[in-house]
């Protein structure tokens, strides 16, 4: 008898697998059985605040513009900042339709107008798709300013009132940037589909608009200059999300070709191969201020405040050898910055000269440990022309609301979450020296902790690893409202502690910092009554490798819970849609230099695992793609260690699906509590 041929059947098989992937993938079974305690603790984290998002103060440090509902926007109210009383905020909002999101509010230079932006749109509009608005003073009414098909951001008016500019994406499909879920793979990888966020403007008198930045670079941050007619901006050739780490700084006269100011890749001294963020030209305009330093994430913005010349020349470092991290910066006048500064878990706002390049004594304004929000990019503050702050403040015990005020004189203006008490038990700052640093993280204690009592442990290592974990409202709390320690270490490599401690990892991932986060856990058992056989480990991105990578170097973790990690760095490098980020870090290509990425991957020791190891990745991750899951837990499960993978369909990394969030929570939970359980 013929043996009849496999190849048909091998086709079908593949053709099956391309159009599972290509198609639209089926959504993550809920869990089969639930675990009670999980469940309570879920359900008792689930917060009853609101949340205000953006704020602007108008030029005249009179009126406020705030929203409630998010950074995306939701209500946008407007207050009068001598006599705040919510009862009297005005909400602005097309019309009277009051369903659609508004947010992003943003004053002109003499106060008449607020932009913002609003999905309160015609019939003729695309649906879904957001447009900037003018709120007139005078009037009290809107107007649409834009008609825009694509996705925009960080609107700003120019100096002259005349004209907005924004960043923007025409004909977008997805949000620009690496956290939001990659298009499927399809066509001319890397030529075909790339989209291109340039600057924009719309002229307030005729509505007309321009992209004004050429096509062949990708910005991420720009500023106006005081006279309206140039723009500095932070840009690199397309693709986007891969090539900011190797943005320059440019200068462009509207209608004119870009000019390079800053290429740190030619720079010599510290700031040599490193990135640059938040450009500001001084009130002068002949100078331009930015934050230069080793960044592993566009977004997440910390370094040294460098000042260069807007001709070009050589950026002088103003901030050598601080003791903290600028996050966020602004002049002052001429020769005086101000800036937001992580320092050890809490927040400082001082001034430095720029001339001196030292602190302006006593211009300081300490806001202790709390974490600040507000603006369209990370820890930005809203700043009228008479020196009145606004920012919205949050903390491990205080829910977030906006405050704003002088420097020496801010106050509450919103009480959005009047009697909210804190989810979860208290937390407190652990510091400890390891190695020469000196260390340190947060440790939230269980709730009713009776320290009679021994309490297992979760370990969570923040992403990045140039980030840090700063004091947010609810952070962590449901495990401790299961019954858990939960740590939080910012070891060698992140913000908070100058650009030396954020340096401190390159080309040593997974040893030095491993270290530290052991060091501190260490501390954390002398301090307070945890059982050393119920310690858990847990990080998403970076701590996602850090979780891989630590189950290969110790047994010290019962069970530990891997988010979009990196198992494989050698493998990454080629998978990856940022691998620009990598050479800051390691010093070569993994090319020219392979023995330094094997050194720090995780399938390199695969075989010392011993700890029962959850994977969880997003189907379309492009910082961290899922193969890197998929070798983790293949490993695992070929040499018989207890591990368990889940995909979750049409996630980026950072997941947007409140249905695949819970899901992953209870998932993460239930396999701690099914190792070492609290209860």
């Amino acid at each position: 008898m013929r043996k009849r041929s496999t190849l048909p059947l091998l086709f079908a098989a593949m053709a099956a697998s391309a159009i599972a992937q290509s198609g639209n993938p089926a959504p993550v079974e809920p869990m089969k059985t639930h675990d009670p305690v999980v469940l309570a603790a879920m359900k008792a984290s689930i917060g009853r605040v609101s949340m205000p998002g953006q704020v602007a103060v108008s030029p005249d440090g009179k009126w406020l513009a705030y929203t409630v509902g998010g950074r995306s926007g939701g209500g946008l109210h407007l207050l009068e900042l001598a006599n705040p009383d919510p009862a009297k905020d005005k909400i602005i909002t097309p019309g009277s339709e009051t369903s659609c999101a508004n947010g992003a509010p943003v004053w002109s230079p003499d106060g008449a107008w607020l932009a913002y932006t609003s999905s309160c749109t015609s019939a003729t509009e695309k649906p879904g798709q957001t447009q900037i608005f003018l709120w007139s003073k005078t009037t009290g009414t809107s107007k649409q300013l834009t008609h825009l098909n694509g996705l925009f951001q960080q609107v700003a008016f120019s100096p002259d009132g005349k004209q907005v500019a924004f960043l923007f994406v025409e004909n977008a499909t997805r949000s620009a940037g690496a956290l939001a879920a990659m298009k499927p793979w399809s066509g001319v990888i890397g030529e075909d589909g790339i989209e291109i966020q340039r600057v924009a403007t719309v002229d307030l008198a005729t509505g007309t608009l321009k992209q004004v930045t050429p096509a062949t670079l990708h910005v991420f941050e720009f500023d106006w200059s005081p006279n309206s007619k140039e723009l500095a901006y932070i840009a690199a050739a397309p693709p986007g999300e891969n090539n900011w780490w190797v943005a320059d700084l440019y200068t462009q006269a509207l209608g004119a070709a870009p000019k390079t100011i800053v290429d740190t890749a030619k720079v010599t001294g510290d700031l040599h191969g490193l990135q640059m963020a938040v450009p500001r030209f001084s009130p002068d305009g002949k100078r331009i201020a930015f934050i230069g330093g080793l960044m592993s994430d566009q977004g997440s913005t910390g370094g040294d405040i460098w000042v260069v010349s807007a001709k070009g020349g050589a950026p002088v470092d103003i901030t050598p050898n601080i003791d903290g991290t600028p996050c966020y910066e602004a002049w002052v006048d001429d020769n005086k910055i101000g800036f937001v500064e992580d320092r050890r878990g809490s927040i400082r706002l001082p001034d430095y000269d720029v001339t001196k390049r030292a602190e302006v004594p006593g211009s300081a304004l300490d806001l202790g440990q709390v974490s600040l929000s507000g603006g369209a990019i990370k820890d930005a503050v809203s700043i009228s022309r008479n020196g009145i702050f606004a920012f919205v403040k949050s903390g491990f015990t205080l829910p977030a609301e906006v405050w704003a005020g002088p420097a020496d004189a801010m106050k509450q203006i919103t009480h959005l979450n009047d009697g909210a008490k804190p989810p979860a038990g208290k937390t407190e700052s652990v510091e400890w020296t390891n190695e020469g640093f000196h260390v340190q993280g947060w440790l939230t204690y269980p709730v009713n902790y009776d320290p009679a009592k021994k309490y297992p442990l979760i370990v969570s290592v923040h992403g990045g690893p140039s980030s840090s974990i700063g004091p947010r409202w609810g952070t962590m709390s449901t495990y401790s409202l299961a019954g858990y320690f939960v740590f939080q270490p910012n070891p060698r490599g992140s913000f908070g502690q100058g650009e030396a401690f954020a340096a401190a990892n390159k080309k040593d991932f997974g040893y030095g910092d491993l270290r530290d986060i052991l060091t501190g856990m260490d501390a954390v058992e002398k301090k307070v009554s945890v059982d050393p056989k119920r310690e858990g480990l847990t990080g998403w991105s970076y701590g996602g490798f850090m979780t891989m990578f630590a189950v290969t170097q110790t047994h010290r973790f019962r069970a530990a819970v891997a988010g979009a990690g990196i198992s494989d760095w050698l493998s990454y490098y080629g998978e990856n849609s940022i691998d620009q980020w990598m050479t800051p870090f390691f010093g070569a290509s993994v090319y020219d230099d392979p023995a330094v990425y094997a050194k720090s991957s995780a399938i390199t020791y695969i075989k010392n695992v011993t700890t029962p190891t959850l994977v969880i990745v997003g189907d379309r991750d492009g910082e961290c793609p899922a193969p890197q899951s998929f070798e983790f837990w293949h490993a695992l499960r070929a040499q018989g260690t207890k591990t368990q993978l889940v995909v979750y369909p049409n996630e980026g990394h950072g997941f947007r699906n409140p249905d695949n969030i819970r899901d992953r929570t209870e998932r993460e939970m239930t396999w701690f509590q099914t190792e070492m359980p609290a209860q």
